[in-house]
């Protein structure tokens, strides 16, 4: 694109994306479209949750902002994987995941997109789930 002078403004567009898994096989599938969430410092990345694909309980060390992009992406709290006591965030909503609070999510009839924005290292610690 002429007119864009890369000082002030840089982007990539959605062809350029360099999936995690580039054969899109994966259930969950990520692109990091800012940093480095093994490092310190803020990181931005894209999640593709494919449909009936769920994490397991985990947390993360610090907050994440999510923002749901595309589909409904389901979430719930605690260590027990119960998909029945989900709650449904519609593309637009905006979810918080609190530092070292349990977690899972997931997608259930449809893809679901999800961007989200945390300060690295941004690993994932999964829990022994209740029975």
């Amino acid at each position: 694109m002429s007119g864009i002078d890369p000082r002030a403004v840089v982007y990539t567009l959605p062809e350029q994306y360099k999936w995690r898994d580039p054969t899109g096989a994966a259930g969950t599938n990520q692109v990091i479209l800012h940093g480095d969430p093994t490092k310190p410092g803020l990181y931005v990345a894209l999640n593709r949750f494919k449909p009936g694909n769920f994490s397991k309980p985990h947390f993360h060390p610090n907050d994440r902002f999510i923002t749901v992009v595309k589909g409904t992406w389901w979430v719930a709290t605690g260590n027990k994987a119960d998909k029945n006591n989900m709650v449904p965030m519609p593309a637009g909503s905006f979810v918080t995941h609190f530092g070292k609070q349990v977690h899972w999510d997931g997608a259930k009839d449809e893809e679901a997109w999800v961007l989200i924005v945390g300060e690295g290292p941004g690993t994932l610690t999964l829990v022994e789930e209740a029975k």
